[in-house]
């Protein structure tokens, strides 16, 4: 039987969740955008930092939240003892910069039933640190549709793996948030595909901003097409790096009273990483004042 808590209302939890980070009104610094919020995730420009250093640069250019990366100069992995999660989770607590998740490399394509488990097993072990660590939701994703294997028996499977993952993730609280990514699955269609045969409430899509989207129909009809399982992270290039029309899909957004993170996914690496923070923000903010 479906879990009777729809998708919006799991997706609202987590949002509650992170506002009560702080329930003291912000400084203008960090002014949100029709109620969408500025993060950064660590891909590129916060790989090298460590916590501190990442919390901090956050709070000086008014980056609301962070999606943190496996790999990654911060350190936060599974093998942090509960006694270093804790205090991960309360640098987080005592800054003005949210956990808004965990970024990990985990997908369910592979044919193979030993890579299949030991990413779906991978990804439980992330979630039960995503808890500890004070996140409302990992990031998951598809990443091909493999050669030799029918593409209805792929998509069948990468959704049943979502379900268990998504069923795993209700006990901690967390959503599971699928990226929309990967050679062949980042064509919206194919997500449409793929959570049409979705159950769990607390697995949604985290868009990405990728080319494919103004594939036709274009932006608009791609973005309805998948709008209802939309959830609280979208993924953005550097605004000053790609001709992606941002303020259209701000527009979207609003339209469809989306109350999420936006999160800077830079693919590049300046030597000034606070100044191209600043830059971004700017940038950010002036589109959303148009919107």
């Amino acid at each position: 039987m479906r879990n009777p808590i729809t998708r919006r209302d799991f997706v609202k939890k987590g949002l509650l969740a992170s506002a009560a980070v702080s329930a003291i009104q912000m400084p203008s610094l960090f002014a949100q955008n029709h109620g969408m919020k500025l993060g950064l995730v660590t891909y590129q420009w916060g790989k090298d930092m460590t916590l501190p250093d990442l919390i901090a640069a956050c709070e000086r250019t008014g980056y609301t939240g962070v999606e943190l990366r496996t790999q990654h100069a911060h350190g936060v992995e599974t093998d942090l003892s509960k006694r270093e999660r804790k205090k991960v989770k309360k640098r987080f607590e005592d800054s003005r910069v949210t956990c808004v998740g965990y970024g990990s490399n985990y997908e369910y394509h592979s044919p193979d039933p030993a890579e299949l488990k030991k990413n779906i097993e991978g990804t439980k072990a992330y979630i039960e640190l995503c808890k500890d660590i004070g996140a409302t939701g990992l990031k998951v994703k598809p990443n091909t549709l493999p050669e030799g294997v029918s593409r209805e028996k792929t998509i069948a499977q990468i959704a049943s793996s979502l379900n268990e993952v998504g069923k795993y993730a209700q006990d901690f609280g967390q959503l599971i948030r699928v990226e929309v990514h990967g050679r062949i699955t980042q064509e919206l269609p194919v997500m449409k595909e793929i959570f049409d045969q979705v159950t769990e409430s607390n697995v949604v899509i985290c868009w990405n901003s990728n080319d494919t989207d103004l594939k036709d129909p274009g932006l608009e009809a791609n973005f309805n097409m998948v709008k209802k399982w939309i959830g609280d992270t979208t993924h953005c290039r550097a605004f000053s790096e790609t001709e992606y029309p941002f303020e259209k899909l701000f527009g979207l957004l609003r339209g469809a009273d989306y109350k999420g993170w936006i999160l800077l996914e830079a693919h590049s690496d300046p030597a000034d990483k606070i100044a191209a923070m600043n830059r971004e923000k700017k940038l950010f903010n002036e589109m959303m004042s148009r919107v």
